[in-house]
């Protein structure tokens, strides 16, 4: 049988095992424990000493960011359109409504000049956003230099959604860290996971504070279970976190191979016509998550689902890239600023394997198949 070729799958090869064990043993594996706090210290020092509340999802703490900037009942948000539903959802769990905006081509992140005109027309039409949800896709930063000027003009905070970016940074400046608030996602194929986990990140400590409080349903610190809010069980366990103190050691290591990855991908692939990737521009630096590459039809010949049918073929996982979010369903009368750019994206983007466990011998075999796919066109 051929070898099985995932996506992207979580290597633990560090302390994983000992802390699990030490959790265990200290019967702590719930929302309390010392791994917690570890690894809420440890990821603050990784991005430059701001606050953390390591959380059960990036969806959580995308939600407590919402949250805590006062979105509520009737309230607009402006969000990247070319990104997971999860960027997204957490805008209606408080009632709110997300406005959609279209993304630009060198990051494939949110398009500062169309953030801008999409400001200006919620303006004319009395709805001020009340917050902007910025994605940091597959590793590379959005153009942050731009979006925080804008978001300054007009007074509005951003969270920067920087789930798949942890370890990425601009100019040395740390992904999560661009906005009021940052969140990160720990899921089980993410650079470093924690099982399904996220962490919630700011400089206002007092704003971090509410967070912890809220992700354990807002319980006050009395003799008796009293609640004066409305909470959410949102809070890591100390085991998840146990793993993830363990992972994020690793972290530079864990980078390093799927930049390498990535580098390979490069030179097997983009002397062929047709194929392209994302570029780091000037200052930039991608964890490289994911190895993203474009394959044009009418110079290739063959299309995106013609290959991803080829590499199921011989046992080898990939993925179309993010399926924008004007174009979901669910999402069917939520309004959309753009041009097209995200929808061209989805249509030519395919996710290669990117473990950090690839071996050069399987990124061989999986180019091989996208060559012997492309001559038979």
């Amino acid at each position: 049988m051929l070898k099985s070729i995932p996506l992207s799958t979580p290597v633990f090869n560090g302390n994983e095992n000992n802390f699990s064990i030490e959790a265990l043993d200290s019967n702590q594996i719930s929302t309390a424990g010392k791994f917690i706090n570890e690894f809420e210290e440890e990821i603050k020092k990784r991005i430059g000493g701001f606050e953390v509340a390591v959380t059960n999802s990036g969806t959580s703490a995308i939600h407590l960011a919402l949250r805590l900037l006062g979105v509520g009942s009737g309230d607009e948000v402006l969000c990247q359109s070319f990104t997971f539903c999860a960027s997204a959802i957490p805008i209606q769990y408080l009632g709110a409504k997300p406005i959609f905006v279209d993304s630009e081509s060198t990051t494939w992140n949110i398009c500062p000049e169309i953030l801008e005109e999409s400001i200006l027309e919620r303006i004319k039409k009395g709805k001020k956003p009340k917050a902007i949800v910025v994605v940091d896709l597959f590793g590379m930063p959005a153009k942050f230099k731009e979006i925080n000027v804008i978001a300054a003009k007009y007074g509005i905070p951003i969270v920067e959604d920087a789930a798949e970016a942890l370890g990425s940074a601009i100019d040395g400046k740390a992904s999560g860290t661009f906005g009021e608030f940052g969140i990160y996602s720990f899921n089980g194929n993410k650079i470093i996971t924690t099982g399904s986990g996220g962490a919630l990140v700011s400089t206002d400590s007092n704003a971090i504070e509410k967070a912890k409080y809220l992700s354990v349903q807002a319980r006050e610190n009395y003799k008796y279970y009293l609640h004066k809010e409305i909470g959410y069980n949102y809070r890591m366990n100390n085991m998840a976190a146990a793993i993830g103190l363990a992972q994020i050691q690793n972290l530079d290591r864990k980078i390093s191979f799927r930049r390498n990855i990535f580098e390979n991908y490069k030179r097997l692939l983009l002397d062929i016509p047709g194929i392209s990737t994302i570029h780091e521009p000037d200052g930039f630096y991608s964890n490289r998550w994911l190895s993203t590459f474009l394959i044009n039809k009418l110079e290739t010949g063959i299309s995106i689902e013609d290959l991803r049918l080829a590499l199921i073929k011989e046992n080898i996982e990939s993925r179309y890239l993010w399926n924008p979010l004007h174009l979901q369903p669910v999402f069917k009368d939520v309004p959309f600023y753009g041009g097209g750019s995200s929808e061209k994206l989805f249509g030519e983007g395919i996710c290669l394997p990117s473990s950090e466990n690839l071996t050069m011998t399987d990124q061989e075999r999986i180019v091989e198949i996208i060559v012997k796919t492309l001559s038979k066109r």
